[in-house]
């Protein structure tokens, strides 16, 4: 048996955790969570707040350039970027490059812009395509399929 004595809880910890209002305990965890984190970190205690950099498509682009209009999805063994190109020209001084969660965009609209296209699944290095029709870039990346798992054994506790 654990010698829960040994602790220095009295008998009125209990009562009085028992009377405290919701709000209150909310009030105090998040005064005591400001107090420890940093302040770019208070908004990942807002659940509202935390999945704001998710959507339906994340692309990013460098401060002081026009956002691309890219959309972003998966097949079943492909990953997809379709990015509308208004000029002719921007696919001539286009450089791409991808890891294995982003697409990288270089040189457009204007030289020595960049920007990155956050991919829906993880792609292999290998075996990308980009084409070019009727005003739309289209890259094709394979997916990445990690079957590598470990099996988890569970014990009974009696």
């Amino acid at each position: 048996m654990f010698p829960w004595n040994m602790f220095p809880f009295n008998k009125d910890v209990r009562e009085s955790l028992q009377k405290m209002k919701p709000d209150e305990i909310d009030k105090y965890v998040q005064d005591i969570i400001g107090k420890v984190l940093p302040g770019n970190m208070k908004g990942m205690m807002n659940p509202q707040e935390m999945f704001s950099g998710f959507g339906p498509q994340s692309s990013t682009s460098q401060p002081g350039t026009g956002a691309l209009n890219s959309s972003a999805f998966e097949t079943h063994d492909y990953v997809f970027v379709r990015i509308p190109i208004k000029d002719e020209e921007w696919i001539k001084k286009l450089r791409l490059y991808h890891t294995s969660n982003q697409l990288i965009l270089e040189h457009i609209p204007e030289p020595g812009d960049k920007h990155t296209i956050t991919l829906p699944a993880i792609v292999k290095k290998k075996g990308a395509a980009a084409n070019y029709k009727d005003g739309t870039l289209e890259v094709k990346i394979p997916k990445n399929i990690d079957m590598q798992f470990s099996q988890i054994d569970v014990t009974e506790i009696l």
